[in-house]
């Protein structure tokens, strides 16, 4: 056991003052047999420590409904096995680029604009979440043997509101709830996020990706005394479907943290490994500037970030500058590179002769098809990622109007009388053809994943704004939604097969064989969009808008043998095969 302590200069363990070089892993975007090899490079990368978020929503899918938080402590004694201190964020809002914030859509879609606050139905549901989760944390902690040395109040606060009692609160509970190392607060080198995010008496760290020197500069006008930290060293970004792939100049990024380190700070590298958005968990960020207030921007499923250890757990140039700059402020000499992840010893391409239509799929996995009034969100549906279908009858005879759909996240694909007759976006929201009356009409809304950042975090999906004819109100709205998680191989098992017609929409199976299994990557050439699932484990969304062009398939994943493949496509599927490599 150990004493870590905030100290008046500097970190300090057991009364040595310690220089904490950290990175960012999240263990719930590696493959959990994966993290012992990551976590080594982390080490041969000249790091003493790493730091994870913890998702609310991947652990409490429905109210009360906790899963695997056990998870979080298994990655906690894989980081002490590696000779790592961990740092760790719980939340309960996480931003990451991850669905909702890491915020549950059952909460969210309850309390709307009062997440983040001191309301007492939020704060009431976080006790119960941080009830379930610190124990993994709290039994872990340095000064009972383990190597948890700090815990994150919230996560960037600054950058969102300034309800200090929340914070206060929130401290409180950690403690409440036996958190005995150092709590501590991150947000942007800005004024107005120092002092809306920061909490009295708990140490206040600064994120950014460069300019240092300004930046600890600010930090200290708020906290002339305590350690400086850059708990996120933004060392390269994150990618946005439909735009261009964003990378960072590696000997650009060295010199950033040359810097910060030449300032006698400590740092997280975010992200040391950003690994993949497994099972269509990607968030979606708002355009617009400063505001974050414009065109949904939805997150790509690879999470490679351009970080020095890249998807694949390869070192990267980065990873080689970042060692020798890590390499003259580590304690002795730093390990080995491990070898490199075992590949896919060959292409292989598998054959989707299996078919279901999305009706058909909805009919045998969605939920139950209710009645409303008007349109329901997928919150009222308790979806949190997939589909809804909505069905309503425009009444006749009448003539031809415009349809529209208001408030539309994020994208519809619209059927009149059976035919395809468009797409609508939140951008375009009305059919290019009026539709005349009488007519059944069927809109088939995909989520492309909540907003994780800024004032609309916790925003609802689905069609928000009603259902319109012209300038009228359509009612009497029938609503069915179908949730990822409902792909379970039983379940799709079941589903009756048939042929597929030209570009039909739907699930696709069919199966393949390896002959020395690895890590590889899936390519859906010619397909639109939708989701892979291999053996059952689901690889996340592909998107043909790009910049992401093959799905990340982790070597765990894979067997020896015969392996079989689902691929959900929601808008025009390609050539009936898919090919790993």
């Amino acid at each position: 056991m150990a004493e870590f302590r905030v100290g008046e200069d500097d970190f300090e363990v057991d009364g040595r003052p310690v220089r904490l070089l950290s990175g960012a892993l999240h263990y719930f975007r590696v493959h959990e047999e994966q993290w012992a090899h990551r976590l080594r490079m982390l080490r041969a990368m000249g790091l003493n420590c790493v730091e994870t978020y913890v998702p609310w929503n991947l652990h409490e899918p429905r109210p009360g409904e906790v899963h695997d938080v056990a998870a979080v402590g298994r990655f906690l004694d894989a980081a002490q096995e590696a000779g790592l201190w961990v740092i760790v964020r719980p939340g309960p809002y996480i931003c990451a680029e991850w669905e909702n914030g890491g915020l549950p859509h059952w909460l969210t879609g309850r309390v709307g604009a009062r997440i983040r606050t001191r309301d007492a139905e939020y704060f009431a549901a976080v006790e119960r979440w941080f009830g379930a989760l610190l124990p993994q944390v709290t039994e872990r902690q340095v000064d009972r043997g383990g190597p948890v040395i700090m815990v994150q109040v919230e996560n960037e606060y600054g950058s969102y509101g300034s309800d200090h009692l929340y914070l206060r609160a929130l401290a409180d509970l950690l403690v409440e709830l036996g958190v005995t190392v150092p709590l501590f607060t991150s947000d942007g080198p800005e004024d107005h996020m120092l002092t809306g995010g920061s909490v009295p008496g708990v140490l206040a760290t600064a994120n950014f990706g460069s300019h240092a020197r300004e930046g600890f500069a600010t930090l200290r006008r708020h906290r002339p005394k305590g350690p400086l930290m850059c708990m996120e060293f933004w060392c390269g970004w994150f990618d946005h479907w439909g735009a261009d792939h964003v990378v960072r100049d590696p000997g650009d990024a060295a010199r950033a943290l040359e810097e910060i380190l030449e300032c006698g700070a400590s740092v997280n590298l975010y992200m040391a490994h950003g690994g993949t958005s497994f099972g269509g968990w990607a968030g979606a960020n708002r355009g617009g500037g400063a505001l974050h207030d414009g065109p949904l921007e939805p997150d790509v499923t690879s999470y490679d970030y351009d970080a020095p250890i890249d998807e694949f757990g390869r070192p990267t140039e980065k990873f080689w500058l970042f060692r020798e700059v890590l390499g003259r402020y580590a304690e002795g000499p730093l390990p080995e590179v491990p070898e490199a992840p075992a590949v896919l010893a060959g292409p292989v391409t598998a054959e989707l002769g299996a078919f279901t239509p999305l009706e058909g799929v909805l009919e045998a996995l969605g939920g139950p098809e209710s009645e409303h009034a008007t349109a329901p969100s997928f919150e009222e549906l308790d979806v949190d990622r997939g589909l809804v279908r909505y069905a309503v009858t425009v009444p006749g005879p009448r003539q031809a109007y415009p349809l529209r759909a208001a408030g539309l996240r994020d994208v519809a694909i619209v059927y009149v009388d059976g035919e395809r007759a468009g797409v609508l976006t939140e951008e375009e929201p009305v059919l290019e053809a009026p539709v005349a009356g009488h007519a059944r009409v069927e809109l088939w809304v995909e989520s492309l994943g909540r907003v994780n950042y800024g004032p609309r975090t916790g925003e609802s999906k689905g069609i928000t704004g009603g259902l319109l004819h012209e300038r009228q109100f359509l009612h009497g709205v029938r609503a069915r939604g179908l949730r990822l998680d409902a792909f379970a191989p039983d379940a799709v098992a079941g589903l009756p097969s048939g042929a597929a017609g030209d570009g039909a929409r739907g699930l696709y199976r069919g199966s393949f064989e390896v002959s020395g299994p690895g890590d590889a990557s899936l390519e859906l050439a010619g397909w639109g969009r939708g989701f892979v699932w291999v053996n059952g484990f689901c690889l996340g969304r592909y998107w043909s808008v790009g910049p992401q062009q093959s799905l990340y398939v982790p070597g765990p994943v894979l067997r020896e043998g015969v392996n079989e493949v689902w691929v959900l496509e929601t808008d025009r599927a390609g050539e009936p095969r898919v090919r790993l490599r």
